[in-house]
């Protein structure tokens, strides 16, 4: 008799309690007939348009184009350029070359670094960034960073576009 009371009122509370957690969800509010399409292709596009959904076996081809480094005209350009200076970072997925620091023989005060950034496969002025930057060491511990010149920047995209131009019509010529 006892376990008959206790369970009708947990029935009870827990029933109760259930209710409210529903209700506390924030209600229910329905979708207005205007607003929702009759088509399911064109309540699908308006979901995803939206963010609300997701598809596991999309019919439409999407996605960028990619490229192997070796095909990619202004990356094998710009390592042909840059080719007398030890690399520090190369990364063709982040679209970066990072040389090391260098300097000429008889000159080790001074020394250049070039950072070479992709920001498109195309080949024009501006699908890449060229950056230099300069270190002046008058002793060990007493260097300064610069950036460099802005002629020497023109001057060394304009040699990487100049050379991609000659790989692409090599490529094209090849086919």
């Amino acid at each position: 008799m006892i376990y008959y009371l206790i369970t009708s009122h947990f029935r009870k509370y827990f029933s109760l309690i259930v209710f409210f957690f529903i209700i506390s969800c924030g209600g229910w509010d329905p979708a207005d007939v205007k607003d929702v399409p009759v088509n399911e292709g064109d309540r699908v596009k308006k979901n995803l348009a939206e963010g609300r959904g997701f598809q596991l076996f999309n019919k439409e081809k999407q996605g960028g184009v990619f490229q192997f480094a070796s095909s990619n005209p202004l990356w094998r350009a710009s390592l042909e350029i840059v080719d007398f200076i030890p690399l520090s970072s190369a990364s063709y997925s982040g679209g970066l070359i990072v040389t090391d620091w260098y300097s000429q023989e008889n000159d080790n005060d001074e020394s250049i670094k070039i950072t070479i950034r992709f920001l498109s496969n195309e080949i024009r002025p501006d699908s890449i960034n060229v950056l230099i930057y300069k270190k002046n060491c008058k002793s060990y511990e007493n260097c300064q960073t610069l950036n460099g010149d802005d002629e020497v920047k023109n001057e060394l995209k304009l040699a990487i576009l100049k050379r991609a131009t000659l790989i692409e019509a090599a490529n094209l010529a090849k086919k």
